[in-house]
């Protein structure tokens, strides 16, 4: 899709990079040239991770850091410039969430959500956009969203609430720090299979053909559809790209949004019938 050298010699910190679609990401990317950084609280998961791109010959490197800590994030982002010499982009990946009736949350269960999602890609993003500003360096950020950021959803109020923050964010510095060469990007996916978040958000397996049936095209979206965007977004390519946060969910939201979308279940062969019916009932009302 792109040329192998679309990233080459950018330096990129992926938070949350250890696992999942964090991990994905730091595999397309180094390999279109890029040095990635990986982070997360856990460092055997990231020292596994590490490994394991390492030996498909990638350029992968990690930090340990918790980004709910504001004191590590700028040590984080102080020792990957020391090393690499330089920070050219980063994705605010690492999130937490889960299900649960709001009457039944807990107040640290409402903040630790919080924290991680909105604190925490603030805490990184002013960290490296400090350091683009005072060294007068362009810089690209990416923050990886929710469908329902904008819409709201039940049941996952705290994720909900900060992932709405995150939008608000990318938009409010998109247009404070574009003229110094910053962009600020977010995509905001819908249902993509990961190894463990995926099914800790869902009650049982049934519930997957209910999300299912929501995507007009049936199916759920895969770890390339995130990382093409994903790359193109990082990439020179999308150079006036700026502010935007772009749903990747193959029209669910907008499935869900439409009064008359359901109608998608009658069979086409059905139609003709209904038409006539329709027409002998006397048509539209206004």
């Amino acid at each position: 899709m792109f040329q192998p050298t679309l990233l080459d010699n950018r330096v990129i910190l992926i938070t949350g990079g250890g696992t999942g679609l964090g991990l994905s990401m730091a595999r397309a990317m180094a390999g279109y040239g890029a040095r990635i950084v990986i982070s997360s609280r856990k460092r055997e998961v990231l020292e596994a991770s590490a490994e394991a791109l390492a030996s498909e010959g990638l350029n992968i490197g990690f930090r340990v850091c918790d980004v709910r800590n504001s004191d590590q994030v700028a040590e984080m982002i102080a020792s990957v410039v020391e090393e690499y010499g330089q920070l050219d982009g980063l994705i605010n990946n690492a999130a937490g969430n889960f299900i649960s009736p709001t009457q039944l949350l807990s107040p640290k269960g409402f903040d630790v959500v919080v924290d991680i999602v909105l604190r925490g890609t603030f805490y990184c993003t002013h960290a490296a956009g400090r350091y683009w500003l005072e060294n007068r360096l362009p810089g690209v950020v990416l923050n990886i969203s929710t469908t329902y950021a904008d819409s709201g959803s039940g049941f996952v109020v705290p994720s909900a609430c900060a992932k709405a923050g995150v939008n608000a964010l990318t938009r409010s510095l998109a247009a404070e720090w574009g003229g110094n060469g910053i962009r600020v990007n977010a995509i905001a996916p819908g249902p993509i299979p990961t190894k463990g978040a995926f099914s800790r958000l869902l009650p049982d397996e049934s519930w997957e053909q209910v999300m299912k049936n929501r995507i007009p095209g049936g199916t759920f979206g895969t770890h390339e559809d995130l990382t093409n965007l994903a790359v193109f977004l990082m990439s020179p390519l999308s150079r006036f790209i700026n502010g935007e946060v772009i749903r990747l969910d193959g029209g669910e939201q907008l499935n869900g949004a439409g009064q008359f979308n359901p109608l998608r279940a009658i069979p086409e062969d059905q139609w003709p019938e209904l038409a006539r019916k329709m027409r002998q009932g006397g048509g539209s009302r206004s």
